[in-house]
C-alpha cells in the first residue's frame, strides 16, 4: 500500500540521524519563535522566562503551593523565590498561608497578574493557532504526541493533570 498513512508511519520508525537533528534543529527554531514575542512584552516590565512560567502556572493551578510550582518548573527555591518576590512586590501575585498546613504557601493571581497573564498567552495562542491552521488537523494531533511522548514521566504526570483543569 503505498502511499498510505500505514507506510508513513512505518518510515518514521527508521529516522536518519540527519532527520532528527533537522527534528532537533526545528525545535530550537521554533522555541525561539514561540517565547518571542511574550520576551518583548516581559523585558518592558523587567521580567524573563522564569516570571513568565510562574505566572502560567499559577493562573493554569490557582492555589498552587510554592513546593508544587518548585517541582513543576524544576527551578532552585532561591531561583523561585527571587521570581516569586518580584512578582508579589509588583502586585501581579498573592499568597496566602494554607489553611490546614501553615507552613505552606498557597498563590495566586491578581486582578494585574491575570491580565499580564492574559496578555502573554494571546500572543503565543496567535502564534500556535497561526502555525496550527497551516499544518491541518492531523498534524497538529501528531505534534501533540510527539512533544507528550518526549515528557518524562514525573512531567507528563503533572501535563496531565493540568489538561484536566479548566482555562
Amino acid at each position: 500500500m503505498e502511499g498510505s498513512g500505514r507506510d508513513t508511519g512505518n518510515a518514521l520508525l527508521f529516522l536518519t540521524d540527519e532527520q532528527l537533528r533537522k527534528g532537533i534543529e526545528a525545535m530550537f527554531f521554533a522555541y525561539r519563535g514561540f517565547t518571542a514575542d511574550p520576551d518583548r512584552i516581559l523585558a518592558d516590565i523587567a521580567y524573563g522566562r522564569a516570571h513568565h512560567r510562574a505566572v502560567h502556572f499559577i493562573h493554569r493551578s490557582p492555589g498552587t503551593t510554592v513546593n508544587n510550582l518548585l517541582a513543576m518548573l524544576g527551578v532552585t527555591k532561591q531561583s523561585l523565590n527571587r521570581v516569586l518576590r518580584a512578582l508579589v512586590m509588583d502586585g501581579l501575585v498573592r499568597n496566602e498561608v494554607g489553611k490546614r498546613d501553615k507552613r505552606e504557601r498557597h498563590l495566586y493571581l491578581t486582578p494585574d497578574g491575570e491580565a499580564l497573564e492574559r496578555q502573554l498567552s494571546d500572543a503565543q495562542r496567535d502564534r500556535m493557532r497561526t502555525a496550527y491552521r497551516a499544518a491541518g488537523p492531523e498534524a497538529v494531533t501528531g505534534f501533540r504526541q510527539v512533544l507528550e511522548a518526549m515528557m518524562d514521566e514525573d512531567m507528563r504526570n503533572r501535563y496531565d493533570a493540568l489538561k484536566d483543569l479548566k482555562g
